[in-house]
């Protein structure tokens, strides 16, 4: 199929992208990566009015820390993020999810905040947000607002971002000493959409032992699933043989549907084997960076 007929802007600045979707309103649609975008037109899934494409505005093509966190612009491609030589000890999750996020081709020309404000509930970049508790910044002509995790994700392909509006970037928190991550999924081919997926996190205290133990899910829901698992785990030494408790909490807590790609049941399974994979990893992680600092850092916004 072939996408609708629809008009066409690529503004030059970003007053003029603002100002342009402003008077769009509801009838226009942004067009950065087009990973996602473009196949739904061909599809005829989406039929906007008019496309404005922002791939002009360089200044968003930035992936940076400051004040805590790594801050990625609209316009920083998979590829450039996952290459980016702050990011695997800034919020080392980021690096390890979008190593799963499509193929080459797909992470050189898309966009991790435009993955993130498409909402695809079977996505790296919405769970691993949804996880760490990050914050998207939404523009309008008339000023900008700061959106939580928690607050974003409304249903399947539906975020919180407004007619008129254009998410500039989106803020993870930085991984702090005594904290670590993990991430694992499974597709019926390396690069498929997850038939379920897991990004963990545990922190832990000046003991080595697990104060805090978060899992959030892709494929299993509407929207990304986060489950706070602590209390499987709290207390539990660092080299603790207690995940399988934690995974079984997981399998109860999470009540996934079925469709051509799998059943709920076995969804159910993935997301207790995933999360003990997950939690694994988080756990070596944390070990790794030590636990100093822990007690003055959080691990992230708990969503």
């Amino acid at each position: 199929m072939k996408p609708p007929p629809l008009d066409y802007s690529r503004p030059e600045s970003l007053t003029d992208a603002l100002r342009t979707l402003a008077d769009l309103g509801p009838d226009g649609k942004v067009l950065a990566g087009g990973q996602s975008l473009v196949p739904l037109l061909s599809m005829r899934l989406a039929e906007p009015m008019h496309l404005v494409d922002i791939n002009r505005l360089a200044d968003l093509a930035y992936v940076t820390r400051a004040d805590g966190q790594v801050l990625v612009g609209a316009l920083a491609r998979h590829a450039e993020v996952l290459a980016s030589s702050l990011v695997p000890a800034a919020q080392p999750l980021l690096a390890k999810a979008l190593r799963f996020v499509a193929h080459p081709a797909i992470r050189n020309r898309g966009t991790t905040v435009g993955s993130i404000v498409h909402a695809d509930p079977a996505a790296e970049m919405p769970a691993v947000l949804a996880l760490l508790g990050g914050t998207v910044r939404v523009l309008t002509a008339g000023g900008e607002r700061l959106v939580g995790a928690r607050d974003f994700f409304l249903g399947v392909l539906e975020s919180d971002v407004q007619p008129g509006e254009l998410v500039t970037e989106v803020r993870f928190p930085v991984l702090p000493a005594g904290a670590g991550t993990g991430f694992a999924e499974v597709s019926r081919r390396r690069g498929d959409y997850a038939v379920c997926g897991v990004a963990a996190l545990i922190a832990l205290n000046d003991r080595q032992e697990i104060e805090q133990a978060r899992a959030a899910y892709l494929s299993v829901g509407p929207c990304p699933r986060v489950l706070d698992l602590t209390e499987a785990l709290a207390g539990a030494p660092a080299d603790s043989d207690r995940l399988p408790a934690a995974a079984a909490m997981a399998r109860e807590l999470i009540h996934p549907e079925g469709d051509i790609h799998a059943t709920a049941e076995y969804r159910r399974h993935l997301a207790g084997v995933l999360t003990e994979r997950a939690l694994l990893e988080a756990l070596a992680e944390a070990r790794d960076r030590g636990s100093a600092d822990f007690g003055r850092q959080p691990a992230g916004n708990a969503p």
